[in-house]
């Protein structure tokens, strides 16, 4: 209860309850479960930002982020933000006023890049394709002819529709144009190969509630050489003083200037959600959203449903799955929470309502939660009225018993 008493507000503490929101199994398009030991790490006593012990953990976080970017890139950190602060760092480090700037835009993130570029003063060059499908590069490769575009900008992971773009020959495209190639990681990173230096990838930023399994707050960057002489070579300041990678770059890097203050304890959850990933193996990791995801799609198009992406560019880690006709989505969902307690997405944009995502990431990508999902839903879309066809649980299985 709340009372004003001469100009006071009067609470009384007993009416607050404890936090504790009951267990959830996260398969949605993100947060992911958080393993139990980064939430022990995040648990530890909170320490200067300066201090010389937590100087050691930001420098083996930096090291654990370098190996799942496979990067040797120096500017490499995670930015105090989430995902999209790390989708801003990238266009107001790189981006000046009437800077020409290529976003390929095939869904809701992509739409978010051409809006920050507008927002900043950039001159936009706008490339479209039909959400659900990918950008195709001779349709990038047209809108650039005669151009001068100074970025070129694609989501990799398209979370709102469950698209995957191929990289490797926008990548060869914007580099024949002279350009920096930026990519958006945030769902693809630690469930699918992100091959920074390989790709020949100039910037790239992710989220951690994604495929890494920590708590959403931080986003992880990282700059080439090419995108560093960029940014140092600008001739107006970084609209943003957060963000300003010319500043934070110095309080990662040894001089250790202070810029802002460090969010001491999601760093070391980030440190330990890092080394379960190293504990677990790159090539391991992936294999497992790969084969956990085409368990569940089994499962579902066993029940008699339909994925709305392509076989050939669909995301392991985000599974759009289209809504039959007639069945409430938000019914659905919300009857999965309640008694299941299993967390799924619903469609963003031109999709609302037509399709659900289903999250295998990170630490929620397992077999388990595979043939937990498939039988909850099914009695959900029964009791809905909706006709499902049995044999999920043993289409999944029979993924499984072929794979091993």
């Amino acid at each position: 209860m709340e009372n004003v008493c001469k100009g006071r507000v009067i609470i009384n503490a007993e009416d607050f309850r404890d936090i504790n929101p009951g267990d959830r199994i996260l398969m949605g398009p993100g947060p992911s479960d958080v393993h139990a030991r980064t939430l022990q790490a995040m648990a530890a006593p909170c320490i200067g930002h300066l201090d010389p012990y937590f100087l050691a953990i930001m420098n083996e976080a930096q090291q654990l982020l370098r190996h799942l970017f496979q990067t040797e890139n120096q500017l490499t950190i995670p930015v105090s933000g989430t995902g999209s602060a790390g989708m801003e760092t990238c266009f107001v480090n790189l981006v000046e006023p009437g800077d020409e700037v290529a976003v390929c835009v095939n869904g809701v993130f992509g739409t978010r890049m051409a809006d920050i570029v507008q927002r900043i003063g950039g001159k936009l060059i706008r490339i479209d394709a039909e959400w659900g499908t990918a950008i195709d590069p001779q349709a990038l490769k047209h809108a650039i002819k005669d151009r001068d575009p100074k970025v070129i900008a694609v989501v990799h992971a398209e979370t709102s529709t469950g698209v995957c773009q191929p990289l490797e020959e926008l990548a060869r495209i914007t580099h024949d144009a002279g350009a920096l190639f930026l990519v958006d990681c945030v769902t693809s990173l630690a469930g699918m190969p992100v091959a920074i230096d390989e790709m020949k990838i100039d910037a790239a930023y992710s989220g951690t509630q994604k495929c890494i399994s920590g708590p959403p707050g931080l986003s992880p960057l990282t700059f080439s050489p090419a995108a560093v002489k960029a940014l140092e070579e600008r001739k107006t300041p970084v609209f943003s003083w957060y963000l300003d990678m010319s500043m934070v770059r110095d309080y990662w890097g040894s001089e250790r200037k202070y810029h802002h203050t460090a969010p001491i304890n999601m760093i070391y959850g980030l440190r330990e959600a890092l080394r379960l990933i190293a504990e677990e193996g790159l090539e391991e990791r992936f294999a497992r959203h790969r084969l956990n995801h085409r368990a569940l799609v089994a499962g579902i198009e066993a029940m008699g449903l339909s994925m709305l992406v392509p076989e050939s560019i669909r995301l392991p880690m985000l599974n759009a799955v289209q809504i039959p006709q007639g069945v409430d989505d938000l019914k659905v969902r919300k009857t999965l929470l309640a008694h299941y307690g299993i967390e799924i997405g619903g469609g963003l944009g031109q999709f609302a309502g037509k399709v659900w995502r289903i999250g295998l990431m990170g630490q929620s990508c397992r077999r388990k939660n595979v043939f937990l999902l498939l039988a909850a839903l099914e009695t959900v879309l029964r009791a809905e009225g909706y006709q499902a066809k049995p044999g999920a649980l043993a289409a999944a299985t029979a993924l499984y018993d072929q794979t091993c």
